[in-house]
């Protein structure tokens, strides 16, 4: 691409900008992206962090979409296995690959095809999630239980509350015994406030299934990075680069200078540099609450945009030689340990949110995945919280007295351990969040800028809805500079 050409400044790496530069190499448009992000890597919240031989995923991202274009696009850059991963075959699995693809043994740009496993537990009792009223749920939760569980959820079904809040929308979809149970705390503790604090609109676009939905929902196939997500987003970072895009990296955005309802270019700082960079479209995945700093606003837009509420995150991962609980499903496994992804801890005095066990995302992630584990406990809470101001030490003794509550493993088991913290993490739908529509609005009066992306939005879309967006983008500003010419 000439450098002379039109250029779009894509603030955020993550999947929404890399998808945005990507498509417009696609399109052969003669608009030039150039992406800037304050990490080191790229990928954002999708990234993963490497450590050593190992390397861990913050939260975990499927990759799963229905989006076909979307699926190519990973597909172009990492093959589909075509043979068993190592510990399909030290566990014996009996599975089927398709026969065009690469063997995950050796080749390394392999798109890994994955079961889905999650659990909750609750009063030392492991159930399947989503949770669905079928024989397992009944046994766990044992006649009574279940039965008030039923008997709730059928009064839901008929007496069907007016949906004001995300609280209204839980007790419409399981049941005031179910949301009791399992919702009420655990959405208090993910998102800092009460349930029926939160608009319903969060339930509606991530919570669709059925109590009566079948087992498979919870059990379905995802593809997964032989080396995890950042495997795919470097892949695609490179492919800009040698098609003429630019990637600056350890590269913040301060502010924007502005023209009438035209932004004109970014100042932005680097390592012992503070720049400008003049293009012609401004593209942003970063919060709003970041943006609106830079624009004119009336007060009231201002205030509440820069108010609009964020979860941080805190990511303790452990390295340990045992894994103590055991495997309860059909499905064969490695040292017979469980095959969940996350399984949500909800016993009570338990301040993190979930456990994520990276040997079942990927093998080839964990050094010496036979006889060692990496597994992670997510936290979430405020900047400068109590949670938040813990150092890495005690925050790592909080998350290894938790896991020895559970009796996951004893505490010298483990052999290292990392702390990860990441600021504005999760969009809440609460607070100011009301007024989102009256902000993006305003925003929109600036002509060249467009928002994208799980916080440029401030909506909690999955990272294939989020290159969706870019891609989206991408065209659309495409087809204005070409009528435009």
């Amino acid at each position: 691409m000439d450098k002379n050409k039109p250029t779009a400044l894509i603030i955020g790496a993550g999947p929404s900008g890399l998808a945005l530069a990507y498509e417009l190499i696609q399109l052969n448009s003669d608009i030039r992206p150039v992406i800037i992000d304050k990490l080191p890597q790229v990928g954002g919240l999708s990234r993963t962090i490497y450590d050593d031989k190992s390397g861990i995923d913050l939260g975990g991202h499927r990759l799963f979409t229905k989006d076909k274009y979307v699926e190519s696009i990973w597909k172009r850059f990492l093959k589909e296995q075509n043979a068993p991963a190592l510990d399909d075959i030290h566990a014996n699995r009996n599975l089927k690959f398709q026969k065009t693809g690469a063997d995950p043994n050796f080749k390394d740009d392999v798109l890994l095809l994955r079961k889905r496993f999650s659990s909750v537990i609750k009063d030392k009792k492991k159930i399947n999630y989503p949770i669905r009223f079928n024989p397992d749920t009944f046994k766990k939760l044992g006649f009574a239980s279940s039965s008030q569980a039923l008997l709730s959820y059928l009064k839901a079904l008929v007496f069907k509350r007016n949906e004001k809040n995300f609280e209204d929308f839980l007790i419409n979809k399981f049941g005031r015994y179910l949301y009791n149970l399992y919702f009420k705390e655990h959405s208090k503790k993910v998102w800092g406030v009460e349930a029926s604090e939160l608009v319903n609109e969060w339930g509606r676009e991530r919570i669709q299934k059925s109590l009566f939905s079948a087992n498979k929902i919870w059990e379905d196939e995802y593809y997964y990075p032989k080396y995890g997500c950042s495997q795919l987003w470097d892949k695609m970072a490179q492919y800009i680069i040698d098609n003429g895009g630019d990637i600056i990296l350890n590269c913040e955005f301060l502010n924007f200078e502005i023209k009438q309802d035209n932004i004109i270019s970014a100042k932005v700082k680097c390592p012992n540099l503070i720049s400008d960079i003049s293009a012609n479209y401004f593209i942003s995945s970063i919060p709003i609450s970041d943006i609106i700093k830079s624009v004119e606003a009336p007060f009231d837009i201002k205030q509440n945009a820069l108010n609009l509420p964020y979860r941080d995150y805190i990511l303790v991962s452990l390295y340990t030689t045992k894994f103590n609980l055991k495997n309860t499903t059909k499905y064969p496994t490695l040292n017979d340990v469980t095959p969940d992804n996350w399984i949500y801890l909800q016993e009570k005095n338990t301040i993190a949110s979930r456990l994520q066990i990276m040997n079942n995302w990927s093998p080839y992630l964990v050094e010496d995945f036979k006889n060692k584990y990496l597994v992670s406990l997510e936290y979430f809470c405020n900047k400068n919280d109590d949670l938040w101001n813990l150092s890495d030490d005690e925050i790592t003794k909080l998350a290894l007295s938790e896991c020895e509550k559970y009796g996951f493993f004893d505490r010298y088991d483990i052999y290292k351990t990392k702390v990860i913290r990441e600021l504005k993490a999760y969009p809440v739908y609460s607070g100011t969040y009301k007024y989102i529509n009256k902000i993006k609005n305003h925003l929109k009066t600036y002509k060249n800028l467009y928002l994208m992306g799980r916080c440029g939005e401030h909506k909690y879309i999955n990272m294939d809805l989020a290159m969706v967006c870019g891609i989206n983008i991408a065209r659309d500003i495409n087809k204005g500079y070409v009528n435009e010419k």
